[in-house]
């Protein structure tokens, strides 16, 4: 009986604790919604770009989207010459690695450090998904001049 009960308030502390933790990191507030900040004791570029050479050994990008079988969505970032690098995030700019910035009708959703995202949710109607590739440092990477980026826009329909 100690034993099951023991068992019993610690699933329901770690339980509590992860739906605190969960609840918490989505608070429904937009990036609009913060206040302003100083960011320039940070090593992020948000604003600049970072050209690379065309040629074969340019980065690539593509993406696709489909209907999750429970819900929302499923979007697929197909790359070439990159590799997704969560662990450095952030950190300095390493030729051929990054991580994805990924819009929705133009608002910046997420970042993406793999593959696969799963969108919980989109707005009915046009749709347009944009995903760019961008440095550690958060640069978005250009081929040449033009931004690394996809588009794909389709009818989210009811």
């Amino acid at each position: 009986m100690f034993r099951a009960l023991a068992f019993l308030l610690i699933g329901a502390a770690f339980g509590g604790g992860m739906g605190f933790v969960l609840a918490s990191r989505d608070s429904g507030a937009s990036h609009a919604d913060m206040p302003a900040m100083d960011h320039s004791a940070h090593m992020h570029a948000h604003g600049e770009g970072l050209a690379l050479e065309p040629g074969a050994s340019a980065p690539t990008l593509d993406i696709a989207v489909q209907p999750d079988p429970v819900s929302g969505w499923n979007l697929n970032i197909q790359t070439q010459n990159f590799r997704f690098a969560a662990e450095a995030a952030g950190k300095d700019h390493v030729a051929g690695e990054g991580h994805a910035h990924i819009y929705v009708n133009g608002e910046k959703l997420a970042r993406a450090y793999g593959n696969w995202f799963h969108l919980e949710t989109l707005p009915e109607g046009t749709v347009e998904i944009e995903v760019t590739l961008n440095s550690n440092d958060h640069r978005a990477l250009l081929v040449g001049e033009v931004p690394l980026s996809a588009v794909l826009t389709f009818e989210n329909r009811p």
